[in-house]
């Protein structure tokens, strides 16, 4: 059967560095005394050290921040429909970034006959899908897939279905998008678990070409891991003043928890010593910190993801792409490696792969 490839990867971030503007606002969220205090303690640990946003910071004459859209200013956070105008008006924009990245040749353009986006910070339609297409001019015609609301994991699973469309159809050629606007959606509130998530996440997009050409990543084989009775710790639901998160500090141990337990499954009875490439999607620090531990690895085995958490932050979907672009820089041919993402469910989902 067709082997499929992960050919290459792009990626994408808007221009507006927001993280030092943002966590300076978000104290202001918190009252004063032990909570906004921890908050700068939980700020010094979060190993990030940059993080991107299509909105663009303003700094007042006294020192308070907006942005540029007026999208967050306290008292009055704005509703969904202002929210998702602002994903359709920008989101097409980080695409076509993305899309010039990836340097697509004539002959590869002429070839693409799917086109899969995953996003779970915004929707419109026609989407995403059909603004590829258009920025492309693709030739018709051209099978459209959106992935949508899975969360951090929706990457690996458009990379899952783009291997089922070449092992399917061998002269197939699958344009994957991973686009997320998680700006979007902070909420004004004074809980401190709430305030801390807003901490991790940023904008950024990846795009990717999966064919049956022997270039890049091979992949081997998935596996969707659900981790038993964790379904309230990680939610994501449209609320009236834009999508609603609720991240239990509770997930890095259920991880580290379950991945002690079934690390044999993920890797298909191979041994973490045989897995050279580590592409596990940068939740947080803790995150990552707790698949080290659950897996037994080495510090230095998680240092792609831990660099794009410092460089860019959790970006949802997009992240993992992040790491495995970073990753094909160096990889050796014969090398085997292991992509791992979580989210909603709580759901582990991963990947084995090889370079080429």
């Amino acid at each position: 059967m067709t082997t499929a490839y992960i050919n290459r990867i792009a990626t994408a971030t808007p221009p507006h560095d927001i993280h030092q503007a943002f966590i300076a606002f978000a104290a202001s969220l918190l009252p004063e005394g032990a909570e906004r205090s921890l908050y700068r303690r939980m700020v010094r640990m979060s190993a990030i050290e940059h993080r991107f946003s299509i909105l663009q910071p303003v700094a007042a004459a006294d020192g308070t921040w907006s942005d540029a859209e007026g999208l967050y200013i306290r008292g009055g956070f704005p509703g969904t429909a202002r929210r998702m105008e602002l994903f359709e008006r920008f989101a097409p924009q980080l695409a076509r970034c993305a899309l010039k990245k990836l340097a697509i040749t004539e002959a590869e353009r002429q070839s693409i006959t799917h086109v899969i986006v995953t996003s779970c910070t915004g929707l419109y339609a026609p989407g995403l899908d059909f603004d590829v297409v258009d920025a492309l001019e693709l030739k018709q015609p051209v099978e459209r897939t959106m992935i949508g609301f899975m969360g951090c994991y929706a990457a690996i699973n458009a990379l899952k279905s783009a291997r089922h469309v070449v092992r399917s159809e061998p002269n197939a050629c699958v344009l994957i998008l991973n686009l997320e606007l998680c700006t979007l959606h902070m909420q004004e509130t004074p809980d401190l678990e709430q305030v801390l998530s807003f901490l991790l996440f940023a904008d950024g997009c990846a795009a990717c070409l999966v064919s049956g050409h022997a270039q890049g990543l091979a992949m081997d084989s998935f596996l969707a891991l659900r981790l038993p009775e964790t379904a309230p710790l990680i939610t994501w639901r449209i609320g009236k003043s834009g999508f609603d998160m609720h991240l239990s500090g509770q997930v890095p141990g259920e991880i580290r928890r379950v991945l002690g337990d079934t690390g044999g499954e993920i890797l298909r009875g191979r041994k973490t010593q045989e897995i050279e490439l580590w592409a596990v999607h940068p939740g947080g620090r803790t995150i990552l910190d707790a698949v080290e531990k659950g897996l037994e690895l080495q510090p230095e085995s998680l240092s792609d993801s831990r660099a794009i958490l410092a460089q860019f932050g959790n970006m949802s979907s997009a992240t993992v792409m992040f790491v495995l672009q970073q990753m094909m820089r160096r990889a050796q041919p014969g090398q085997n490696g292991c992509a791992m993402s979580f989210g909603p469910g709580v759901t582990a989902e991963t990947m084995l792969f090889h370079a080429v």
